[in-house]
């Protein structure tokens, strides 16, 4: 069980940690016909919607009530109501997800009274869904946001219906990419279960060529199927994030859950196995046990590059618990990790502290590690140290096919071992163009070996 000190430091010199506003933002995206809006000035949507772009190299719909210095005295319902009827009338959404800022919950706008004043007197917003979600800047992360986005939209749009026994809720946390969700529907289809995923990236962010745009989220989980999810039998949650929009459908619709605390790693996939045996009446499928397998080979050819590493992790709270549960099988030591906010997770990765802090934190103690593994921010460090760098979170904005990496199930299992071993024989075997060259004596016993004519 780790401990959890906070940084001591007057300010954040190295960011780690996103924004919350940008969490649930992307918590939106995961829905179809869906257009996120940050309540807040045009700066703060500006430099989120940067980072979601250079990650994804996609399109990403994203407004703002553009509020400033006036209106944030006087007062911002004017924006919120003119922000809403432009989306509407512009891009149709279905589904609008406002995002409070730091600017707006320090101002102590009662958001929640201009959403209902809004409905009362533009009756046209009547066929467009409306969500809010609280969400400071200035306490919480990207996690923090995410979790409770997807929470809002559980008590916003479920209701509770009657149960479709083979149907399944899948609620994933923010540290899955598109590739890991799809992997996850792959592993509960073939069971016979019908999943729900909520929110579903997978179908908006995913990388593809769009036959159209309509300015909104294209692909994700839809309104209809939101509104379903009050009928399903069982919902299973990835990461600790998800806890309490399980609970939330556990209140409204009486759905049973279970939280996976990740599925990176051996042991939690064979539980995850195991309870959608339960849930099915079916046995595992032949290819999963295959997948095993190899995931065991994979172990075993790995251990001998990761055994005895130090590494120095920087993440989200439920990815660094999914990093480093795994570096640490694999016999490397945690001997470096910095998060972003409290979690209940950190009670379950096996290193003696957690620092909520930054990246120069994270750099004060990588010195004597082997491997650093964080966001694409920390390649300075890296190359300050001279240490190699595994990219892993949000953002990854200088290598290409985020949307596609899958580090989840058997499968993405033995991919993310493979790139670390990898990583690791790339610094224990690096070559200098000579290396190859006959040694002289080698060159002068070859010379005088008599030739065959």
């Amino acid at each position: 069980m780790a401990i959890v000190v906070e940084s001591e430091k007057a300010c954040t010199v190295n960011p780690l940690k996103m924004s919350q506003p940008l969490g649930a933002s992307y918590a939106a995206m995961g829905l179809d016909a869906c257009m996120p809006v940050m309540h807040g000035s045009q700066g703060c949507t500006s430099f989120g919607l940067v980072l979601l772009v250079r990650h994804f190299k996609e399109a990403v719909p994203l407004q703002t009530t553009a509020m400033n210095e006036v209106t944030t005295i006087l007062g911002g319902y004017e924006n919120v109501e003119t922000a809403l009827l432009n989306i509407r009338k512009r891009a149709a959404p279905k589904i609008i997800v406002l995002c409070s800022t730091g600017l707006t919950e320090t101002s102590g706008e009662d958001i929640v009274g201009h959403l209902a004043m809004v409905r009362k007197r533009k009756p046209e917003l009547n066929d467009t869904e409306l969500v809010y979600v609280s969400t400071p800047d200035y306490i919480g992360a990207f996690e923090d946001g995410y979790k409770h986005a997807i929470t809002a939209i559980v008590k916003t749009l479920v209701k509770p219906l009657p149960t479709v026994h083979r149907q399944v809720n899948l609620l994933p946390g923010s540290h899955l990419s598109p590739g890991d969700i799809d992997e996850l529907r792959e592993i509960v289809g073939a069971f016979g279960l019908d999943p729900i995923v909520l929110p579903d990236v997978s179908g908006s962010l995913d990388g593809h060529v769009a036959p159209d745009w309509r300015g909104t989220t294209l692909g994700g989980t839809t309104l209809d199927q939101i509104r379903a999810a009050g009928a399903s039998a069982f919902t299973i949650g990835v990461g600790e994030q998800t806890r309490e929009a399980a609970q939330a459908l556990e209140t409204l619709a009486g759905t049973p859950f279970e939280i996976f605390e990740r599925l990176t790693g051996l042991e939690p996939n064979d539980r995850l196995l195991q309870r959608l045996a339960q849930l099915s009446g079916r046995t595992v499928p032949a290819k999963y046990r295959r997948q095993r397998s190899q995931l065991l080979d994979a172990m075993l050819d790995g251990h001998f590059y990761t055994g005895g590493i130090k590494v120095a992790l920087g993440a989200e709270p439920d990815l660094l618990l999914a990093i480093g549960s795994l570096l640490q099988e694999m016999g490397a030591e945690l001997s470096v990790c910095v998060s972003t906010t409290t979690s209940a997770s950190h009670a379950l990765l096996p290193a003696s502290e957690v620092m909520l802090g930054d990246l120069e934190d994270m750099a004060r103690g990588a010195s004597g590690c082997d491997l650093l593994v964080t966001h694409s921010h920390g390649r300075q460090m890296a190359a300050r140290l001279g240490k190699p760098l595994m990219r892993v979170g949000f953002p990854v904005f200088d290598r290409l096919g985020n949307a596609h990496r899958c580090q989840i199930g058997y499968r993405g299992t033995m991919n993310l071992i493979l790139e670390v071993a990898n990583l690791m024989i790339e610094q224990i075997t690096h070559h200098h163009p000579g290396d190859w060259a006959l040694p002289q004596a080698s060159v002068d016993l070859a010379a005088a070996i008599p030739r065959v004519k």
